[in-house]
């Protein structure tokens, strides 16, 4: 194993979910109200764009399938808007991290402590959010997204958690088997699946996102903290495997 996957909401970047939403989409309609949507179509309009990503079949990118979708709703302009999106991302969206999330120094010491074993790591995230929002979080985490060698954004991806694909699609980016890698992450269900592929699994349970109910003793598992130490007890990764890494890139 020379490769560590990294779920970011509720695992490096503790938070409640339902809280974020709430935030989130006050201060999205909040900023959409300058061009005329209505609060409760947008809120509406971007829960079917989501439906929309997490059904994709891998024929077009995530970000494809959530306009056609939110533009059914709120018609084609919605498109143009793209750049309304994006300035929201880079200025009122970071008003959500105080409302919603509680930081903690661990994210940056697991990420520290593996990198300086020579693991390569991936920030697989769902890949709901566009390149911005995502690393809007990434640094709310106190990271940087030069900490890994991809993240998964809706721009890049045509599938989305718990489809296997998004995980088959990280492993043909990095070049990867998934006997090589590990997937820490808190959803049950989003994360843990990536074991059905051969991964190793661990369950972050500070922020556990279990709907289905299922026996959690069946995955390694404990809290950030317990997963930093276990993190200090891992091998470097052999000089060979870390050239060939390096000589991919």
């Amino acid at each position: 194993m020379d490769t560590i996957l990294f779920d970011l909401d509720g695992t490096l970047l503790p938070l409640d979910m339902d809280s974020f939403m709430a935030a989130y989409f006050r201060e999205l309609s909040l900023k959409c109200a300058s061009v005329g949507y209505d609060p409760r179509l947008l809120v509406k309009a971007v829960l079917v764009g989501v439906e929309a990503m997490q059904n994709n079949d891998g024929r077009l990118s995530n970000e494809v399938r959530f306009f056609d979708a939110a533009s059914a709703l709120l018609g084609d302009g919605v498109r143009d808007h793209k750049p309304l999106f994006r300035e929201f991302y880079l200025n009122e969206f970071h008003r959500v991290k105080d409302a919603a999330t509680q930081p903690t120094p661990l994210a940056f010491q697991c990420v520290a402590a593996l990198k300086a074993k020579g693991y390569q790591l991936v920030l697989a995230t769902n890949a709901l959010f566009p390149r911005e929002g995502t690393y809007a979080r990434i640094r709310w985490a106190g990271l940087d997204p030069e900490d890994f060698s991809l993240i998964t954004t809706y721009e890049d991806f045509t599938y989305a958690k718990p489809n296997l694909g998004y995980y088959r699609e990280i492993l043909d980016r990095i070049g990867r088997d998934p006997q090589d890698c590990l997937m820490v992450g808190n959803d049950v269900t989003e994360d843990m699946c990536a074991r059905e592929l051969g991964m190793e699994v661990f369950l972050i349970t500070d922020c556990l996102i279990n709907k289905d109910n299922l026996d959690i003793s069946q995955f390694p598992h404990g809290s950030l903290r317990e997963f930093y130490e276990y993190a200090t007890t891992l091998p470097g990764v052999r000089k060979e495997m870390e050239e060939e890494r390096i000589a991919r890139l």
